[in-house]
């Protein structure tokens, strides 16, 4: 952003220097977003003690959660941090369509974080520790919903699609690595693919992870991960009934 208000091409910036040292022309400037800075009046009115004092502790204060996918009611709310994700969704989203019976996954902190099977989040307090506990995170707190209706392949494999898009290309493995990720993603949406490329495309993600300027290659990377950590078994049935199709075309 800093870059391009200055003409430059819209690539991430090497820190340090933060953008609070040195940031536009050179300058101190203050980066946040619009959540953040939208609280501060309350918190200043209030006392930073009344703020603490919602959610657990480390987890203080309130969060706009964007709930949209498979419920009843779609909304934006702003709640206390650690709510129970059931209670979140009961309270403010009408519940999940089909009942609760009907949950198959949910991405909690918005498309760059790992998604987490329904046994998992249903009692989840919604914050950073928690979630971090279940290998996800509560990011942005866009909270997906996904029923028992969710092709959960084509799903991540659209998210891996859009980080593919919007890679800038300054980094090496995002480049590189978000287009292969994505192209291994189409394969395995129609089982396409072998069974060792499963273990491969896990190994390429932990090539990007942590390797780039900015937290977009992190991003391309998660969402696969949670897919094969916990729907592994759904790519070889894929993988299984492809070879087996093949074969009856092939007699």
């Amino acid at each position: 952003m800093l870059n391009s208000l200055e003409g430059k091409k819209g690539f991430p910036r090497l820190k340090p220097p933060f953008p609070a040292g040195a940031g536009l022309y050179g300058c101190p400037t203050t980066v946040n977003n619009v959540e953040s800075i939208a609280v501060v009046p309350t918190i200043l009115r209030r006392g930073a003690a009344w703020f603490a004092g919602i959610g657990r502790p480390k987890n203080e204060g309130t969060k706009l959660f964007q709930i949209s996918g498979h419920v009843n009611k779609p909304c934006v709310v702003e709640e206390a941090m650690s709510i129970p994700f059931r209670e979140l969704i009961d309270r403010h989203a009408g519940g999940i369509r089909g009942g609760w019976d009907n949950l198959l996954a949910v991405i909690p902190g918005g498309s760059s974080v790992p998604l987490v099977p329904a046994n998992e989040i249903i009692d989840a307090p919604m914050d950073f520790d928690a979630l971090r506990d279940l290998k996800s995170g509560l990011g942005t707190a866009a909270v997906i919903v996904m029923d028992k209706s969710t092709d959960v392949v084509k799903a991540i494999a659209r998210i891996s699609y859009f980080y593919k898009h919007e890679s800038c290309g300054q980094c090496t493995p995002c480049r590189e690595g978000t287009g292969w990720m994505w192209r291994v993603m189409e394969r395995l949406v129609e089982g396409n693919a072998e069974v060792e490329e499963i273990d491969m495309l896990w190994d390429v993600t932990k090539q990007v992870e942590g390797h780039t300027i900015c937290a977009l290659g992190d991003a391309a990377a998660w969402p696969i991960q949670g897919l094969i950590r916990h729907f592994r078994p759904e790519l070889e049935r894929r993988i299984a009934e492809n070879r087996s199709r093949t074969l009856e075309a092939a007699e």
